[in-house]
């Protein structure tokens, strides 16, 4: 029914070595793409969405689905069994899954913007055939490990050490926050080889779910994207073969960084998401609520609340946008991800309330939806990045341009 990745690979329009201006309009091809998505979302993920955020859990069967569908190898080459679209086709699939289910989007944005990418971008041709080509059609899920207890915004800090034993290399430390990560099959583990050498001693490690030493403790009890598998993981004497590190040695932060830069036009697009479901609902409701005679959305405090909502969203449709586009031009596109990030992040935060407002109490309860892309928000503006993190990118490159 979803023969997404098909349609795509039969149609191809888009060329890397093609530089071509800016163009707002979607081709026939991203319109189908959004659309698939969009029916997908509607028909699969809305009918038991709010049960998945009570109990906390999302179905493998609803993964297999994904896969099939193409959306867990979006952007990668079909040779590693990916679907070969681009960022902007990533964007419109984000969105739309992102407006019913965050918990779903967000591993779909691990998954593509963390893993796929570090693999395809970094890794050797062994490294992809060994683990993109699964992680990339689903048959397997990523999980990016960076963060610790005392190294968040501060990923230079690294706690977790890898040290070289010849061979091998053994590793033991913690990582939290970690999206996937009860229910990854590959890790890719951030870690410090030579403290003395500062950031440039960190490295990449690929390592197997299974492997001994490598501990998944309990699921974390979160506010909101609770159907998205989170956990803390332990390594006590982990060994992991030469060959599964990405990269040369002391590759590793850059290799963060840049993954990293990829995966805010992810968050970005998953904050748009949730903003523009939160509008829908919050348009669909106000033109049914009645009160002092007349729906609600007649009402001029109620009017422009919403014309606020659509201009703020369509403000962060274009930051968005225009970061994809950087990356599907080739250029640069650090800064553009980081702004997208951080606006689209804030008008996520601000008008999914907005939502809960126009809803009044009703915006209180779970049946209405609101609530939850109320609560989904907020990590937006925390994951792959906090805001002030976004800030400093920004900041840095305004002063250095």
């Amino acid at each position: 029914m979803y023969i997404i990745k098909d349609l795509y690979l039969h149609s191809i329009y888009y060329r890397k070595n093609n530089k071509k201006t800016m163009d707002f309009s979607l081709t026939e091809e991203h319109i189908m793409i959004r659309d698939a998505a969009r029916d997908f979302a509607q028909t699969e993920l809305l009918p038991g969405v709010i049960e998945r955020d009570n109990t906390q859990t999302f179905p493998k069967e609803l993964v297999r689905k994904m896969g099939d569908l193409g959306f867990m190898g979006i952007m990668v080459d079909p040779k590693y069994g990916g679907s070969g679209m681009d960022a902007i086709s990533y964007v419109l699939i984000m969105e739309e899954l992102s407006k019913i289910d965050a918990s779903a989007s967000v591993m779909v944005s691990v998954n593509n913007s963390l893993v796929c990418y570090g693999l395809e971008a970094f890794g050797t041709e062994e490294q992809k055939q060994k683990y993109l080509t699964k992680v990339a059609t689903g048959e397997q899920i990523g999980a990016f490990c960076l963060s610790e207890p005392e190294a968040g915004s501060d990923a230079t800090s690294q706690k977790t050490t890898a040290i070289d034993k010849g061979d091998h290399y053994v590793i033991n430390g913690t990582k939290n926050w970690i999206t996937n990560g009860g229910r990854a099959d590959v890790y890719l583990v951030i870690a410090q080889t030579d403290k003395e050498k500062g950031h440039k001693g960190i490295n990449a490690f690929i390592v197997e779910k299974g492997t001994p030493g490598f501990d998944i403790g309990p699921k974390e009890d979160k506010l909101g994207i609770r159907g998205s598998d989170t956990h803390t993981l332990q390594f006590n004497d982990v060994k992991v073969p030469k060959e599964n590190r990405i990269g040369e040695d002391g590759f590793g932060f850059k290799f963060a960084m840049k993954t990293l830069s990829g995966g805010r036009i992810g968050i970005a697009s998953q904050a748009l998401g949730i903003a523009a479901g939160a509008y829908e609902l919050a348009l669909k409701y106000s033109k049914e609520r009645k009160a002092f005679g007349t729906e609600i959305c007649n009402h001029q405090a109620i009017a422009f609340k919403l014309a606020d909502m659509h201009t703020e969203i369509e403000a962060a449709r274009m930051l968005v946008m225009k970061a994809a586009w950087d990356k599907d031009q080739g250029n640069n596109y650090d800064m553009s991800s980081a702004m997208a990030k951080l606006y689209a992040s804030k008008v996520a935060m601000e008008q999914t309330v907005e939502a809960v407002q126009i809803h009044g109490g009703n915006g209180f309860v779970k049946e209405y939806h609101v609530e939850r892309l109320m609560r989904d928000a907020k990590i937006t503006q925390i994951y792959e990045g906090t805001s002030e993190i976004q800030k400093i990118v920004i900041s840095r490159g305004v002063i250095r341009d």
